[in-house]
């Protein structure tokens, strides 16, 4: 198949992105595949009689993938960079070679990519793509309405709320809290802009650096407990994964540099919590109307309670991800994992046809 992975893109998510679509380019085309990077943002000039051709390019567009910084991208040079300086955010010939394509593997993570409006914008272009539907995306990306859901749905979650920047002088006692809390943006990823505080005085700086990112953030008690992390594919929970920081938590940090947390899958933890942890999963997968796949991630606190925090929509696909450990714990490796990913997503499509008939 002719298949472009999309990745890149404007988010502070962008760097593990082109990691994460790298990875699954490269895999992709030991696979047989005719498969090609693309920077969704930055996009890729060529000329336009000649697009089939990027197909069959011998570095496949991998030259863009640099690995993941320790520190966020400087999305202000990126935009410096880009030839055309225009403020779309899809840039130049992006629709044209996805158009080509037999379906766009969906490697974008944060902001547009994980909210739906490239879904939905696909969608309406009539362009197949990886990965939940553009209304799961965006039940999924808002941390506030997910919890929302979350507690309609009888999904177990922290309690908390949604705070935007013009109330930000209102007191914890006002949002029926008490510290210590954390502060994290709305929809946000990657743990950026996540702050766990225990003084008034740090829950005012939290709040001022996570209205730097976007003008919603949740505020919700902090929950002392081990990390863990479902995986999700067609419905059905993959084995549970425990995260272990070597300090603080599953920051951007530890999450993507070598070394700095430990995985253990399947998670050392009671057969019932670990089935607790998958249903619950699977009830949040259902009750914010995604499909194909997705990773919740969880708490365990000191007396077994569980608490889902949120669905990841696009979870990272990098040597270092989540998934791609869950998949191999459950005996699918990782060209088996992008190829059934593809499988799953183009069975939507066919479902849709057959509904139709």
């Amino acid at each position: 198949m002719k298949i472009v992975v999309l990745a890149g893109g404007l988010s502070t998510e962008r760097d593990v992105s082109l990691a994460s679509g790298a990875g699954i380019c490269k895999t992709l085309i030991e696979r047989g595949h005719q498969a090609f990077l693309l920077d969704v943002y930055l996009g890729f000039p060529y000329d336009a009689d000649k697009l089939e051709e990027v197909f069959t390019l011998p570095n496949a567009g991998l030259e863009i993938a640099e690995g993941i910084k320790e520190t966020e991208p400087d999305l202000a040079a990126i935009k410096a960079s880009r030839e055309d300086q225009s403020d779309c955010f899809v840039g130049p010939n992006v629709v044209e070679i996805c158009r080509l394509a037999d379906i766009v593997f969906m490697g974008l993570h944060g902001d547009v990519g994980e909210n739906g409006k490239l879904q939905a914008t696909f969608d309406i272009l009539g362009i197949k793509y990886t990965g939940p539907n553009y209304l799961g995306s965006a039940l999924a990306m808002d941390k506030g309405i997910a919890k929302q859901i979350f507690k309609m749905s009888g999904v177990p979650t922290p309690l908390g709320t949604a705070l935007k920047k013009v109330n930000k002088d209102q007191t914890l006692t006002e949002l029926g809290l008490k510290l210590p809390v954390v502060v994290k943006p709305c929809s946000g990823g990657s743990s950026i802009g996540v702050y766990i505080v225990d003084s008034e005085e740090e829950y005012r700086d939290a709040l001022e650096k996570s209205f730097c990112y976007e003008d919603e953030v949740v505020v919700e008690p902090y929950i002392k407990g081990r990390e863990f992390a479902v995986g999700i594919i067609d419905g059905k929970a993959l084995p549970v994964i425990e995260i272990i920081p070597k300090t603080g938590f599953f920051d951007y940090a530890n999450k993507y540099q070598s070394g700095c947390t430990e995985e253990i899958c399947p998670a050392q933890i009671d057969d019932a919590i670990a089935k607790k942890m998958q249903l619950a999963t699977e009830l949040a997968f259902k009750s914010l109307k995604l499909d194909v796949y997705s990773r919740a991630d969880f708490l365990l606190d000191e007396n077994g309670e569980i608490y889902c925090l949120e669905m990841n929509t696009l979870p990272g696909m990098t040597s270092a991800s989540l998934l791609p450990k869950e998949a191999k714990a459950a005996g699918i490796e990782y060209g088996e994992l992008c190829e059934l990913i593809i499988k799953k997503s183009l069975e939507r499509y066919n479902a849709s046809v057959e509904e139709c008939l």
